[in-house]
């Protein structure tokens, strides 16, 4: 199944302009880096849907808990455990 996963923007790189923009996404603290091309708008702490390494959506924070735990609740996010998780805070 393919999913589109919520996830909050800790950090964006555009040294190299909008259309190679990356950000460093936490999927509940599981860190990947993503592809902000198609919302070149994004910015720290905005949330994105994500798909196949590519933010495709910003979604308000309501929307993204209800989204994760949903996928909690199915096992859907067994692919993130790959990711570096950071230190609780």
């Amino acid at each position: 199944m393919c999913l589109a996963i919520p996830g909050k923007i800790i950090s964006i790189d555009d040294t190299m302009g909008d259309l190679f923009k990356i950000a460093k996404v936490s999927f509940d603290g599981i860190i990947k880096e993503v592809n902000l091309a198609m919302v070149s708008e994004a910015k720290i702490n905005d949330y994105v849907l994500v798909h196949v390494g590519s933010a495709i959506s910003i979604i308000n924070e309501k929307e993204a808990n209800e989204t994760m735990a949903i996928l909690h609740k199915m096992q859907e996010l067994t692919e993130l455990e790959d990711g570096q998780k950071l230190p609780p805070e």
